[in-house]
């Protein structure tokens, strides 16, 4: 019998060889993996965070047309939809376990919330989403072009959800658009979830800017302010201040949560930013936001982003939830020409710890509110932005 003696040297030789195999199969395995349909585990999650009337439906479409994208615009409006007699905090373990199936590819779990036909048009401003317009899930948009939301709505909304389902897992990044949250708390377990890798954007908006366009559609958000208000019996005059008060609240519970202390599994998964400094230097906010989540930012979508950001004019309220071509800069300040001054200082009242600690001035009188030239936002340094040490004091209020 053949006896073979390896010495120890021979062995580590033999270890390190093997290694080395593995890592070059493994870099050539990657090389030739297709562009278009991304491993799960190197996905990116992103949840857009913000609230109503805050320009979340305009970073959305930043997202939703980046063609390495699936994106798709509050999911949980399906459960506050379908279970009405709760309030938030109720509801938001619910609203978290959808979410965590739909950043999966899985639309089981919404079926629950949907009527009999479980298609494409059942779900929540579906042709918003270039992905639902685009092949797999519709053959209308090529992957590489922006989808037109009209010729979407037509076209592609009798389609099932197992396209849907298809569709997403073909995309690098999952991007969900959310108002529904008002603290961090209950997201850890997505946080800490080894199958997803999510990031937060949180987008927050002067209050003032947020009441005068809830007023022009106050009707519409009857059902939202009642969930948010806990069902409690408000007198109707004061409803939109405590909805303002509790979503102010929210924006400083999830800022300082974030800066102050976080846990571990939030390093370098938060960015804060402003609607304002959005609509003043659009692509380089943007660009900055892309770079957050690992994407690029195209010529093409450099020129979208010009072209509905330096439009004419305020946009109509027909327009209300669509991304047209309008001038941003002017939506941002138009409160301070139409919002009574009453009205003003009443949310400078409910939201006077957010706006000091998010960077906006307020204002002594109604002279003071309409001087265009006097600017309300205050400067805010990169850094107070992005991840903060742990060991790092609370940022000043400015």
């Amino acid at each position: 019998m053949l006896r073979c003696r390896v010495n120890l040297s021979t062995m580590i030789f033999l270890v390190i060889l093997q290694g080395a195999a593995v890592v070059l199969f493994c870099g050539w395995y990657v090389q030739l993996s297709p562009c278009g349909s991304a491993p799960p585990n190197d996905k990116v999650h992103v949840l857009l965070l913000s609230s109503w009337r805050s320009g979340s439906s305009f970073v959305g479409q930043v997202f939703s047309q980046h063609p390495s994208v699936f994106y798709l615009m509050e999911p949980a409006w399906h459960v506050w939809t379908n279970i009405q007699k709760h309030g938030a905090r109720v509801l938001r373990m619910a609203v978290r376990d959808l979410l965590r199936s739909v950043f999966q590819c899985d639309f089981s779990a919404m079926e629950a919330y949907l009527s009999e036909k479980h298609q494409v048009s059942s779900l929540f401003m579906w042709s918003h989403s270039r992905a639902l317009c685009s092949p797999p899930a519709c053959p209308l948009t090529p992957r590489g072009q922006f989808s037109n939301q009209t010729q979407c709505f037509n076209a592609c909304g009798t389609h099932g959800l197992q396209g849907v389902e298809k569709a997403c897992g073909t995309y690098s990044h999952v991007v969900l658009k959310e108002v529904r949250f008002f603290e961090l708390e209950s997201l850890y377990p997505l946080l800490q979830d080894p199958s997803l890798n999510l990031h937060i954007i949180h987008l927050v908006r002067d209050p003032r800017a947020v009441m005068r366009s809830r007023d022009e559609l106050a009707k519409a958000f009857n059902s939202d302010s009642a969930i948010v208000l806990e069902q409690k019996n408000i007198p109707a005059a004061e409803v939109q201040y405590q909805v303002m008060q509790e979503i102010c609240r929210s924006h400083i519970r999830i800022n300082e949560r974030a800066m102050l202390k976080p846990p571990p599994f939030l390093k370098g998964r938060y960015k804060m930013i402003r609607y304002e400094d959005v609509v003043r230097n659009p692509l380089e906010e943007i660009t900055a936001m892309y770079e957050f989540v690992g994407l690029e930012t195209t010529s093409q979508l450099a020129e979208w982003i010009y072209r509905v950001t330096h439009g004419k004019g305020r946009g109509t309220k027909k327009e209300a939830f669509d991304i047209t071509s309008r001038n941003a800069a002017d939506v941002s300040e138009a409160w301070r020409t139409t919002l009574p001054h009453n009205k003003v200082r009443r949310i400078q009242e409910v939201c006077k710890g957010a706006m000091s600690l998010l960077g906006y001035r307020t204002v002594n009188s109604e002279k003071e509110q309409k001087r265009l030239d006097f600017d309300l936002l205050v400067p805010q340094e990169p850094y107070q932005f992005s991840w903060l040490p742990e060991k790092t004091d609370r940022p000043s209020d400015g």
